[in-house]
């Protein structure tokens, strides 16, 4: 049997020889036109099938990375909301600590005069925090009348010519938080 199944093998290697000797026979039976221009089409559908093979790959990488950076920003964006005002609390908490011991130290003393400095102390110190954090106050005296910075809360009438649309009093100090707004000034405007 195995000399059948070795002779089995031999005759299918020689099998595809034959139609190859057969297509030679052909040739001048076919135009050689149809077989080079059917050649060139594989290849050119073979390139376009592996172009757009990388392209959904490029695609998918790309959806990847955008989704990635979206899930990253927006987890940065959080934190900022958690975390955005610590720059603040940590410029203010030797004010607060300030406080803290001239209560402590008011306890000891009677003095209404000592009291006071250390008040003013205090004040200048937390202006001078808030200033390093972008606010200033927003400046009144003589000033004249901006809508953009002061609210008019009382017309005063009888000032003169030379106190028409200026600021005459202030009722409330307001701040701006680098050059915006926070709180306008409560003023009163002549007449």
């Amino acid at each position: 049997m195995n000399e059948e199944e070795k002779i089995e093998q031999e005759e299918q290697q020689q099998e595809p020889q034959q139609p190859a000797a057969d297509t030679e026979n052909t040739d001048s039976e076919a135009p050689q036109g149809d077989e080079g221009t059917e050649a060139p089409e594989l290849t050119d559908l073979e390139k376009a099938q592996a172009e757009i093979e990388e392209l959904k790959t490029q695609m998918l990488y790309k959806t990847a990375e955008f989704d990635n950076y979206r899930k990253r920003t927006l987890k940065e964006k959080a934190e900022l909301i958690l975390n955005g005002g610590e720059k603040a609390v940590s410029t203010i908490l030797p004010v607060i600590d300030d406080m803290e011991r001239a209560i402590a130290s008011g306890e000891k003393t009677d003095d209404p005069q000592v009291l006071r400095e250390g008040m003013e102390l205090i004040y200048h110190k937390f202006m001078k925090a808030l200033e390093s954090l972008g606010v200033k106050k927003i400046d009144t005296e003589g000033a004249d009348f901006d809508t953009d910075l002061h609210e008019a809360v009382a017309m005063v009438p009888g000032m003169g010519d030379d106190k028409k649309g200026k600021v005459i009093d202030c009722m409330q100090t307001g701040y701006q938080l680098n050059d915006k707004v926070i709180r306008h000034a409560k003023v009163a405007v002549g007449q």
